[in-house]
Parts: structure tokens; C-alpha cells; sequence
């Protein structure tokens, strides 16, 4: 599987590129066309079908499908509101079947619809009878060519207020942003991929869908023990705020961290041992202990922030923390406690830290971007540049950016891990996997990926406790 995305303008460049290398745009139509068609076959029965056809490139496709489909035994019909040209015209004139006004009684009869109006690159809203045939869809399912008609390929928001929800989209080479960003993902159903004749070196981009192809789990060598696979600390709380502690720990562990430790304050000792056997406590008092823990440079990954508290406290704690030479994930109030002040944190951080903020946690420390950003893909960019380090910004469709501009989007993460402490253990994945030499990159999109399949692994009914005890099964299927 590949794992490369393409914005709307890389894409552009891929077409150019195999035309310029000896597949003709014709064949790169009529390729489409037919995958689309082939896609439909696949799926539905012979039925009544109304193909939307646009003025540009993503009518041409639909020409071809239409004449395709009929050819497949489907009673077809177009529906058109002016005249295309270039390549789409050409498959205009091939097409000899009937052909309708672009209106809303195109769909009458309809059992089926496919959307040809407008691709990924559409950059403003549907309007006149495009959007009037989109309103009159109502119930009706849809193939979308690409990308739903209304719909930003670049960014998965729709471009105003009338989109084409789809329960098939057919695209060509190389996802968009668009199909994986919400809440496009969710306006294009189930995504198809065909490969119409590009080669594949026309995908120049650095950005990537989160898949396991884009990084390399650290599989425990025959020849290896627990020392070689890393020593990950998570630092406790006060003993009223230890939970997040321990569901970090525990899942550092379960991701393969030879060994896991919890630094905590004197207070929450005895807490913490009550509820951990495999994991070791290691008492430390305020930041100059912490020091003097970290100063072991076998304990090579820290997790720091959940159940932490907010303030100065917890800023010495995480001075001392990115001091130590150790790969540091820092979460929640780790985050939160430099609110006022973030240049403080970013001149502390180096190539070794993830950031992993939620939207709220990400606003106190990168204000405004999120809205003043083109993409969500392009607000994570710029804040890892700016903190110099890799930033993951947790949801239901996480992105994550190395300074030097690589980025991935993850889609596998379920609804259900909406809950209390699911970021906590996502933490602990990082860390885990950090301990054991990933690169920061690759450990927050490993983590972020498992993270997502775990959830999807149990089903409902999900809590944070079952997403580490879910990891065997998820790194048995991994492997």
C-alpha cells in the first residue's frame, strides 16, 4: 500500500509528469473513466444511473464511466450543463447515449448517481444548477469522481454550504488531503485508489497517510534482552493525580519498552506501588531529584505532563526533563504550564521531543494558527518548525509534522477513543517506541497508528485501561 498524499497542485504535477513521459492524457481519461466504472460494477447491481457531468476534466471521466456503465448493462443517463472541451470534450463525443439538462429532474428514476461536476481542485462553493442538483440529491447514493463535488481537496472542509455527501469515491493515483482530513473523510464514504498509468515516481510530496509502510516497528531482535529495548520514565503527579501516570506507563511497557519506571514525588509512592508490579517506582523530590534520576542515562525516554498540575513546578520539571539528553514526549500540563510564556518551551526543545497537544492545549501554545492556516496539515507544519520538534496534534484525524516539513495524517482512530486517558496512553506508545530508537517522526506516527488500531480492535465500550491490553493483538496482526 502506498502511503503517499498529494495536494491538489502535486497531483496537477503527476498528470504533467506522465504525460511528458509517454502516457497520454487521453489514456489518463479514459484509465480514470473506466476505474471509476469498474468500482461501480463491483458494488451495485445494473440500475438506473445519473451521471453528473461538469464543464472540465472530472466531466471527462464521468463521459467515459457513463459510456462504460451502459456498456455493463446499466441504464445511463447525463446530465450536463454546458459543453466541455479538450480532452473532456473528446469524451463528450464519444458518448452517444441520452443526455439531460443539468436540473433536478435529471434524478427522477434515478437509483444511483454519479458525481463528475467539479474534482479536488474546486476552489469555491457550488452554485446555480450544480448546487441546486446537489440540494435535490437528498437520499440518493452517490459515486463521487475523486472528491465529493463542493468539497476542498486540499484542506476536507466543503467549500460552502452545499457538498455532495458520497458512499463511493473513486480517485485517481494518490489520495488528497481531503479524503482523510475531517470532515472530509466522512463526506466520501469508502475511498477507492486506482492506478490509471502514472508512475509512481511522480509522487513527489512529504506528506503521508499514517500507515505501517511509512515506519518500521523495532521488532526484538533473537539476540537481543530488556536493556537493549530502552528504559522509559513516566513522571507522576501528586497521589491525588496518578492515573494518567500509570496508563502512560503501562503503555510504554506493553508497546515493548524493555523496561518502565514512574518517578514520583514521595507522596504518591505508596499509590503507585499499590497498582504496579512490572513497572518500577522511583521516588524523586521536586526538580533537582528528577535531575539526579535522569542523570542515569540509561533511562533514555520520559513522559512528562499528564497529572502533572500546572505552574512553576511543573515548568522546572520539564526544564530539567529536556536537559537530561533523554527523547521527551510532553503532554497536558507540560503544555499548558508554558501558556504564557511558549518561546520558553521551544527554546528548550530539541529533535528528540514530541509534542502532543489536543486542539485547546495546541491554541495556548501556537495561538490563532489553527485559523489562520490554509490546512490543518499546514497549522501542525508551521508549529513544529516554529517549536523546533515534532508536534502531533491529537482528534479524530491526527496529524503529525517534523520541523523539516515531512508530515502524515492518521485515519484509523474510531470515535471511541473519545475517553478519559486515552491521550495518556498515547503518550506512553511514544515513549515506548522512542525507547526502543525511533525517531521522533516515526515514533509519533507508530504510536498514533497503534493508538487508533487498538481502539478499533475492541469495539465499543472502550475505556483507556483496554487500549494496552489490546497491543498484542494489534502487534500480533502488525507483524
Amino acid at each position: 500500500m502506498t502511503h503517499e498524499i498529494l495536494t491538489t497542485v502535486e497531483m496537477g504535477n503527476a498528470d504533467a509528469f506522465a504525460v511528458t513521459h509517454g502516457v497520454p492524457s487521453l489514456v489518463l481519461m479514459e484509465n480514470a473513466g473506466r476505474a471509476v466504472a469498474d468500482a461501480i460494477a463491483a458494488r451495485f447491481k445494473p440500475c438506473a444511473v445519473t451521471v453528473l457531468c461538469g464543464p472540465g476534466n472530472n466531466g471527462g471521466d464521468g463521459f467515459v464511466a457513463a459510456r462504460l456503465l451502459d456498456e455493463y448493462g446499466f441504464t445511463v443517463r447525463v446530465a450536463q450543463d454546458a459543453e466541455p472541451k479538450g480532452d473532456a470534450g473528446e469524451m463528450s463525443a464519444r458518448w452517444k447515449g441520452t443526455r439531460l439538462a443539468l436540473a433536478p429532474e435529471a434524478l427522477d428514476g434515478a437509483r444511483l448517481v454519479v458525481d463528475a461536476l467539479f474534482g479536488a481542485g474546486l476552489s469555491r462553493p457550488l452554485e446555480g444548477a450544480a448546487a441546486q442538483v446537489v440540494e435535490a440529491l437528498n437520499d440518493l447514493p452517490v459515486v463521487a469522481i475523486d472528491v465529493p463535488s463542493g468539497l476542498s481537496g486540499d484542506t476536507g472542509q466543503p467549500l460552502g454550504a452545499v457538498v455532495v455527501r458520497a458512499a463511493l469515491t473513486v480517485t485517481f493515483f494518490r489520495k488528497k488531503p481531503g479524503h482523510l482530513l475531517l470532515p472530509g473523510r466522512g463526506l466520501c464514504g469508502e475511498t477507492v485508489v486506482a492506478y490509471i498509468g502514472i508512475p509512481p515516481e511522480a509522487a513527489n510530496t512529504q506528506l503521508h497517510e499514517n500507515t505501517p509502510s511509512l515506519w518500521h516497528y523495532p521488532w526484538p531482535k533473537a539476540e537481543g534482552h530488556k536493556y537493549a529495548r530502552g528504559h522509559a520514565v513516566v513522571v507522576s503527579g501528586p497521589a491525588h493525580a496518578t492515573g494518567a501516570t500509570r496508563l502512560a506507563a503501562r503503555a510504554a511497557l506493553r508497546v515493548g519498552a524493555g523496561l518502565v519506571s514512574v518517578a514520583s514525588p514521595p507522596d504518591a509512592v505508596a499509590v503507585n506501588a499499590a497498582h504496579l508490579t512490572a513497572i518500577m517506582i522511583k521516588p524523586f523530590d521536586g526538580a533537582d531529584g528528577l535531575a539526579k534520576l535522569l542523570s542515569d542515562k540509561r533511562l533514555n525516554a520520559v513522559v512528562i505532563g499528564p497529572g502533572l498540575g500546572v505552574g512553576g513546578e511543573t515548568r522546572a520539571l520539564v526544564d530539567v526533563a529536556l536537559k537530561s539528553g533523554a527523547a521527551v514526549v510532553l503532554d497536558a500540563d507540560a503544555i499548558t504550564s508554558f501558556k504564557d510564556d511558549p518561546e520558553a518551551l521551544f527554546n528548550r526543545l530539541h529533535e528528540l521531543c514530541v509534542l502532543t497537544p489536543h486542539d485547546g492545549e495546541f491554541e495556548r501554545l501556537f495561538p490563532g494558527l489553527l485559523d489562520e492556516s490554509a490546512s490543518k496539515v499546514d497549522a501542525v507544519r508551521e508549529a513544529a518548525a516554529r517549536a523546533r520538534c515534532t508536534v502531533l496534534l491529537k482528534g479524530a484525524d491526527t496529524v503529525v509534522a517534523h520541523p523539516g516539513g515531512k508530515a502524515a495524517i492518521n485515519a484509523n482512530a474510531p470515535p471511541s477513543l473519545a475517553t478519559a486517558g486515552s491521550g495518556d496512553v498515547l503518550a506512553g506508545l511514544i515513549a515506548g517506541v522512542l525507547a526502543q530508537g525511533m525517531s521522533a517522526f516515526d515514533a509519533a506516527c507508530c504510536g498514533a497508528w497503534l493508538h487508533g488500531d487498538a481502539a478499533g480492535r475492541f469495539g465499543p465500550g472502550l475505556i483507556a485501561e483496554d487500549l494496552p491490553e489490546m497491543l498484542p493483538q494489534v502487534l500480533a496482526g502488525l507483524r
